[in-house]
């Protein structure tokens, strides 16, 4: 039968290759309507995919913190990153939103690019405006305040406020008894985790005073140059943002190694005032609670905004449009301070920009890890309830260990400081459980 099939087609006026690929596209047709769209629909899988959201989120802030450590430019770092941000958003959206055949009220991912649906995409290009902005505060955030302090500041923000306007978007389908018990874990552990801070602060002023390199303490508790430590004519590498005779010998944990990070760093800020710090940490913890409901506006309508019979977005496509205006914010920001930098970040160019591939690897890895984990936390807050999603704000407790195992930190400190990180960790544990343990279902029927 099958030589029967070779010889007419090699006699016939219908070419094998047509043949050929009309046989395979039918198998791949088969096979896609044999798919369903992927939709998490049951409480466990939601919590696997938000802790896989959790390891993403935390771990992508430690790439751009060691980036801007080594001395790359933060405007380089960000628009490599804002590159495959939202090449993640479009590889969910064409596998997971695109592959097999849609479900009741759920269309595939380019039907509903081509309905009327646009009060629910202004919603999520919302939310993925106040995300852009956010995470380019934090960038410059870490320098001034660190990553610990900056991420457990900003995630408390997100549960105290995100948290809430969830938990009353999802029409409560969370238990309350457990879900603001874990927020009650969370302020612990924000307040245990300022101590940490204050104390680290403390150990490292310490260190200073009894450092005799030619460095002082400045009157807010940082560090001024002295006049022998560096020589303002010596030439900097564009990528290590420092002379070349800055390079790291110091044993983490000394003196000697926080002078020789300020040195080498991209963003400088000595004698700057701890408020300027902070007020960017808060205003980064604002914009971070106000996307997570963005996106809940936009895949559930509880406002009614769309006309009758237009189906809600899924969870794919409103990240989709969520990481265009992501993206767009990030690119035109950042290109902006190419020429108009912030901070003492020394100017650049698109040109300088382009020929920079130091360290890019892992910019565009941070973009990865960021839009991933984006994406799996709004699936899980699609089946679970978005105030549970909201447990990945324990991110803290990943970006911790993550700036102890490869920044040092908290390298050499006292015993105090030990303690108040060990009881702050156990706290972000308990939040997170409890958070998740208070996941809801949400009927996709």
């Amino acid at each position: 039968m099958a030589m029967d099939h070779a010889l007419a087609c090699a006699s016939s006026l219908v070419p094998c290759q047509e043949v050929v690929e009309g046989s395979l596209l039918n198998s791949l047709l088969s096979i896609k309507q044999g798919l369903n769209m992927f939709i998490i629909e049951d409480k466990g899988g939601a919590i696997a995919i938000m802790c896989a959201s959790l390891f993403f989120l935390g771990t992508w802030p430690a790439v751009l913190t060691l980036l801007e450590r080594r001395g790359r430019l933060p405007q380089h770092t960000y628009l490599d990153y804002s590159i495959t941000n939202l090449l993640a958003a479009v590889l969910i959206a064409l596998t997971f939103g695109q592959l097999g055949d849609a479900k009741h009220n759920m269309p595939n991912f380019f039907t509903q690019l081509s309905q009327d649906n646009w009060p629910s995409v202004m919603f999520a290009m919302a939310g993925g405006v106040v995300l852009s902005v956010g995470n380019l505060s934090t960038q410059y955030a870490w320098a001034y305040v660190g990553l610990s302090v900056t991420e457990v500041i900003s995630s408390s923000m997100v549960v105290v406020i995100g948290t809430t306007l969830n938990y009353f978007l999802d029409n409560r389908i969370n238990r309350a008894e457990i879900l603001f018990t874990g927020v009650a874990c969370f302020l612990v552990a924000v307040i245990l985790g300022s101590a940490v801070h204050a104390s680290n602060a403390a150990d490292n002023e310490k260190k200073l005073s009894e450092s005799t390199n030619t460095y002082k303490l400045g009157t807010d508790g940082g560090t001024e140059r002295g006049k022998q430590v560096i020589d303002k004519d010596a030439p900097k590498d564009m990528e290590n943002g420092a002379s070349a005779e800055c390079d790291t010998k110091a044993e983490a944990g000394t003196a000697e190694y926080l002078i020789e990070l300020e040195e080498r760093r991209s963003i400088k800020v000595f004698g700057s005032s701890t408020f300027i710090g902070l007020g960017i940490v808060f205003f980064s913890g604002v914009c971070f609670s106000l996307f997570s409901p963005a996106i809940n506006l936009a895949t559930n309508d509880q406002w009614h905004t769309l006309k009758d019979g237009v189906p809600h977005l899924v969870v794919y496509t409103a990240f989709f449009y969520f990481s265009i205006s992501c993206f767009v914010v990030g690119i035109g920001l950042n290109i902006l301070f190419l020429y108009r930098p912030m901070a003492g970040v020394p100017k650049s160019s698109f040109k300088a920009y382009l020929n920079d591939w130091e360290g890019r690897q892992w910019a565009l890895l941070a973009g990865f890890l960021c839009g991933f984990g984006n994406g799996f936390q709004f699936m899980g807050g699609q089946a679970a309830g978005y105030a549970a999603a909201d447990a990945v704000q324990a991110l803290p407790l990943v970006s911790t260990f993550w700036g102890i195992l490869l920044f040092g930190e908290y390298r050499k400190s006292s015993k105090k400081t030990y303690t108040l990180l060990v009881f702050m960790l156990l706290m972000f544990i308990a939040a997170v459980a409890t958070l998740m343990a208070s996941a809801g279902h949400r009927s996709t029927k």
